[in-house]
């Protein structure tokens, strides 16, 4: 079984932060723990109590919506944070997040950050880089789903998808399988349009469709077509 040592030095970003002694102190505090398929993490209006790290596997994170459709607004993957602006901002989570598939999460204790933060400033320049990156990625997903028509929207969450997560040993099939309902949730869209496009592509050549597994025949169409919007 791997240590917590072993785990910190996998977090190589957050670990050559800290000194000897705080290495130390987020080792005896952290705690690893497994979440299977479809299990909250956590959910929107719960208090923000540690920072997050996903070491293996798939997580989505997710708004509730009107007439309880979700809207997926960011996907995570090894090895990547998450969890922690709400901390940061003094406010609860706004978002939720929960397992695509069996998933893997160190958790470390925000006031332990704080605490270390105080008097690291390296530390504090890792947070302001990663919130500062997010807050790009998020302006840019926010204008493509509300711009482009559904076709690129779904397009675009296709490539959206390789681009985090890969594709499988061939080289095209993609390494996640999504439901129809959370392709329509990550594509701002209804699960029939989801089905529907999703059906077109196939028959356009773009895509090839085998249960959950998408595999892309055209990426240069894909990317035309979100281009396109």
């Amino acid at each position: 079984m791997v240590g917590n040592e072993e785990v910190l030095d996998s977090l190589s970003e957050l670990a050559v932060t800290l000194t000897a002694e705080e290495r130390a102190k987020v080792t005896q505090n952290m705690v690893v723990r497994k979440f299977d398929k479809n299990v909250t993490i956590y959910s929107e209006g719960d208090e923000p109590e540690n920072l997050l790290c996903l070491l293996d596997g798939k997580v989505k994170i997710y708004k509730e919506g009107v007439g309880g459709r979700n809207q997926i607004v960011r996907v995570v993957r090894a090895v990547e944070y998450f969890g922690y602006r709400a901390a940061f901002s003094e406010e609860k989570y706004v978002t939720g997040a929960a397992a695509f598939e069996s998933s893997t999460i160190a958790i470390i204790p925000m006031h332990l950050i704080f605490s270390i933060a105080e008097n690291n400033a390296n530390l504090c320049n890792f947070f302001i880089r990663k919130l500062a990156k997010a807050l790009g990625k998020s302006d840019e997903r926010t204008v493509n789903l509300t711009q482009k028509h559904i076709r690129g929207r779904l397009a675009e969450s296709i490539l959206f998808l390789k681009e985090n997560y890969g594709v499988e040993e061939d080289g095209c099939t993609l390494s996640i399988y999504l439901s129809r309902e959370d392709m329509a949730n990550l594509s701002n869209m209804t699960t029939s349009n989801a089905i529907r496009t999703l059906s077109l592509f196939a028959q356009e050549k773009m895509i090839a469709i085998d249960g959950r597994k998408i595999k892309i025949i055209n990426e240069d169409a894909l990317r035309k077509t979100s281009q396109i919007g």
